[in-house]
């Protein structure tokens, strides 16, 4: 039975700085979340489609032949749609969102955020379910900072200049689903 187990089980393959990383798939609460958070952006995109597109995981964003990963969403601004092909997505998406694990943490938080940063990504979230918080990282300049921390705790809503005029509770999306 454990090995009929195991080998259901879904792997993630990212490449980042020629370095290669396998991951297992996500746990529920992972993919309520990023549900979540992917219903609200597309139900809000779908009345204003010249703002961009937006995807879930798993699709290849290809920033180099050394660097090819996939977030678990992505939103492509309407101003680069020319990064999408029919199989991946070629460039740095406006915002990448990975929610952490305690098996992904520090690379979400180190070596994805390093490589989101050269690579030009606008705007990258970091969603932690384990604290109900959303870390924004924005370009200023030519670096991504992190320019706010948002908690559930707080009533906070989120909202990013890249898709003006969305927002989103974060009680609403960090509610209980079990």
């Amino acid at each position: 039975v454990r090995e009929r187990i195991r080998e259901s089980v879904a792997l993630l393959d990212e490449i980042i700085d020629g370095v290669h990383y396998v991951t297992a798939a996500p746990n529920v609460r992972h993919q309520d979340l990023i549900g979540r958070l992917y219903l609200a952006l597309a139900n809000f995109l779908a009345s204003r489609p010249g703002l961009g597109r937006v995807f879930l995981s798993p699709v290849d964003v290809i920033f180099t032949l050394y660097d090819i990963v996939e977030p678990d969403l992505v939103f492509i601004a309407g101003d680069q749609l020319e990064i999408m092909t029919e199989k991946n997505i070629q460039g740095a998406p406006a915002l990448v969102v990975e929610v952490v694990s305690k098996s992904t943490r520090s690379r979400d938080e180190r070596i994805k955020r390093e490589l989101f940063d050269r690579g030009g990504v606008r705007e990258y979230w970091i969603v932690d379910p384990d604290r109900s918080r959303i870390t924004v990282h924005r370009r200023e300049g030519n670096r991504l900072e992190a320019d706010t921390s948002l908690s559930s705790a707080d009533r906070a809503v989120l909202t990013t200049p890249l898709i003006p005029g969305f927002s989103l509770s974060l009680p609403e999306l960090f509610k209980p689903s079990l």
